[in-house]
């Protein structure tokens, strides 16, 4: 069969694949760029981020501040996110007509509040730009040929291209691809997943919420601390999720199996925890312990269940408490044993941590350092963020100096 020929060939069609296509359009006027994707359809994930809604980015513009909240990768990331941050992404969206809108804890999403709005932007601009789509191209390999690279598709298509982007996610067929040209592949890991816990304190209490807690993961050292919801399987919500972007890699090894230790009250030291027992023994002595909870921020129902762990007696009250009890009691509060059993996905946007060794690509232009004309976008790499738009904005920062180095080589 005939060899087709391209400036600009993209693997993937997701959102670092897409938007770095259109960034190399954009740069490099005429040239032929086309996106390979395997599904039927584009663009997947932006489709059902934040619920539908997309959460593009997050309205963090420092950049040594937007790098911590990348368990891996940040280190990598500070300069690209120098040149090309969420500022400028904004800017991008907001050049072609979408404007985006800021929540209270700093997520971005389209006015419209739908995905739609995101995708539609993406399409016209291809359209407009003239940049060819080809679906269900399952690629099969990749090598190098005189003056670029070939790559070969199940269906027989073969393309020959000076430049080709992986940008695959974080799925296994591109790092098979990426490995057999030469880069070291961080075994993959799920990341950003809720807690599977089977306790006595958490049984029949889905649906509450406490909203400052502190996680801690003691055998790896690890402490996140943040908004903590109960599940009908376990603990989910920012704290939960964030400790395990954190310990994703830690937790794979142990067979997610690991002891938790939970502080209900986050900013709570166990002197002010005792101060509060020491008010309410001096104040309202004659109260039950069980008729109200000592700190707001804790709802009835669980300060119920927290106490009868402790050890309190239905009848009891706060003069009658021991040292002993409050000790009890202090513990439960602030250094909750609790026993990680398993895991659950984050919804259906999934996140791994793992992929192509960052050590072996240029971060000035996202240029493989085995492979002349190979480049990487998203999650292919070994980069993860937390929820809250960071991994779309590694996505967009990754494809953006992509696509201008091809378009520079291209150029050339």
């Amino acid at each position: 069969m005939p060899v087709n020929k391209s400036d600009i060939l993209i693997i993937g069609g997701g959102a670092a694949g897409y938007f770095a296509a259109l960034i190399c359009a954009e740069a490099a006027p005429g040239a032929k760029i086309v996106i390979l994707e395997r599904a039927g359809s584009p663009l997947a994930k932006v489709k059902i981020s934040g619920g539908g809604r997309c959460n593009v980015t997050h309205a963090c513009y420092e950049p040594a501040k937007l790098v911590t909240f990348y368990p891996h990768g940040g280190k990598a990331l500070r300069g690209p996110f120098t040149r090309f941050g969420p500022q400028h992404m904004v800017q991008w969206f907001v050049d072609r007509g979408v404007a985006l809108k800021t929540e209270a804890d700093g997520r971005m999403f389209p006015t419209s509040d739908r995905s739609e709005t995101i995708i539609g932007c993406f399409e016209s601009e291809a359209k407009r730009l003239g940049v060819e789509l080809r679906l269900h191209m399952v690629v099969g390999a990749v090598q190098p040929v005189a003056g670029g690279l070939q790559v070969e598709c199940d269906n027989e298509d073969t393309w020959q291209s000076k430049c080709v982007l992986l940008a695959t996610g974080g799925a296994r067929p591109g790092h098979v691809i990426a490995q057999r040209l030469g880069h070291t592949i961080i075994e993959a890991v799920p990341s950003l997943f809720t807690f599977n816990i089977t306790d006595q304190r958490l049984s029949g209490l889905a649906g509450l919420s406490v909203p400052d807690a502190r996680l801690s993961l003691p055998a790896a050292k690890l402490e996140q601390r943040g908004p903590l919801l109960i599940t009908h399987w376990g603990l989910s919500g920012p704290a939960a999720l964030r400790l395990s972007a954190w310990g994703a890699r830690s937790l794979f090894e142990q067979h997610y199996q690991a002891d938790l230790r939970l502080s209900w009250l986050g900013d709570f030291t166990p002197e002010k925890i005792r101060a509060v027992f020491q008010t309410l023994r001096s104040e309202h002595g004659k109260q039950r312990i069980y008729a109200a909870s000592p700190v707001s921020s804790i709802p009835l129902r669980l300060w119920e269940r927290l106490a009868w762990v402790a050890g309190v007696k239905p009848s009891q009250h706060w003069a009658d408490a021991s040292k002993e009890l409050l000790e009890m009691i202090e513990m439960e509060l602030l250094d909750c044993p609790l026993r990680i059993t398993g895991k659950g996905e984050f919804k259906e946007e999934f996140v791994t941590s793992g992929g192509v060794d960052l050590d072996e690509v240029d971060f000035r232009s996202m240029q493989s350092r085995k492979q002349p004309g190979l480049f990487f976008a998203g999650e292919i790499l070994d980069i993860d963020g937390v929820t809250g738009g960071f991994n779309f904005q590694a996505a967009w920062t990754t494809a953006w100096h992509a696509g201008k180095a091809m378009a520079e080589r291209v150029n050339l």
